[in-house]
């Protein structure tokens, strides 16, 4: 087994060897973070090398790709590298899948983005993708090769549980989230929410209304993603105005673009819980405090392993 990091994912690289150590088996080799150098040219070209030798191995390739796109171009040369050294296997560990909110041909002349991403990652020689809470479950069906989709409900719902809030609620910001709030309503026994929208376009919400039990209820909001918050503020007016006690918010990827960190701070919202698959801004300026991370980094670690080793993981899609 080697595992490597593009430079987008580092940080959340380095947690998985964390783990990965620490349940290592005894006699199996230790597992340390490969070293990958990026030499940089001065017209913005890069080209990602191995200084170790992968002849031979199990290559797994951690890489994010959240804007810009450089972190996918920086991905997909990582992979025809490792192929190109004759590396046995070649898994791309994708925490974010980028693109993926581009699934179908939504108005005329448009791409499908995420079949063009699966298209050009095969391309690029990769034998298996892992990754956490696609934005449309059938980008699976993107790829010709297997597709390990993780769920940040393994995280979320028991970090929810141990918070015993008191009567919660689950709500979903849009009709498109309604299974996944039902999911996370099922395993904690609660009420489901629905928010309906309307969009005048991208990112930007024309109207919306609640469908549910709102009064006395202490509403959690559930999602994939938070891009500019926009859609998730707005619903926790919504929330909050129609008789709700406190509003919080789980979402897998903080996208977090535009002005998002100012809406978060500027809402109703008491707190916004996020998993680590895309590192929040490093900029000290940003009020960072009421937004909390819940790691992934763990289950990852346990689905690599059991990839590598030939185990079931069906374990990990409980939820």
């Amino acid at each position: 087994m080697e595992i490597f990091a593009c430079r987008a994912s580092k940080d959340f690289a380095a947690k998985v060897v964390d783990h990965l150590k620490e349940i290592r088996e005894p006699g199996e080799p230790e597992i340390e973070l490969g070293k990958m150098e990026v030499t940089m040219f001065s017209d913005g070209e890069f080209q990602p090398s191995y200084t170790d030798s992968v002849r031979g191995a199990k290559v797994f390739i951690i890489q994010s790709t959240f804007p810009s796109a450089d972190n996918l171009m920086e991905l997909l040369l990582a992979i025809d590298a490792a192929k190109r050294a004759s590396a046995a296997q070649v898994i791309a560990v994708m925490p974010y899948f980028g693109w993926a909110r581009q699934d179908r041909k939504d108005r005329p002349r448009v791409s499908i983005g995420a079949k063009l991403v699966a298209n050009l990652l095969q391309a690029a020689g990769v034998d298996r993708v892992m990754t956490c809470d696609l934005h449309a479950d059938q980008i699976q069906g993107f790829f010709d090769i297997p597709v390990d989709h993780v769920y940040s409900s393994k995280v979320f719902i028991p970090f929810l549980r141990d918070l015993k809030i008191p009567n919660l609620a689950i709500a979903a910001p849009d009709m498109g989230g309604a299974k996944r709030a039902n999911t996370y309503a099922k395993a904690l026994a609660r009420p489901v929410i629905i928010c309906h929208k309307s969009r005048e376009r991208a990112n930007v919400v024309a109207s919306m209304t609640a469908i549910g039990d709102v009064e006395g209820k202490n509403v959690v909001i559930v999602d994939d993603m938070i891009d500019t918050a926009g859609t998730l503020c707005k619903a926790a007016s919504l929330l909050m105005d129609r008789g709700a006690l406190s509003v919080r918010a789980c979402a897998s990827h903080a996208v977090l673009s535009g002005k998002a960190y100012d809406n978060i701070n500027a809402s109703p919202l008491s707190a916004v819980y996020v998993t680590d698959t895309i590192p929040l801004t490093q900029d000290p300026s940003v009020d960072k405090s009421k937004i909390k991370v819940v790691s992934m980094s763990d289950v990852f670690a346990r689905i690599i392993k059991k990839v590598y080793n030939f185990e079931p993981i069906s374990t990990e899609f409980i939820y």
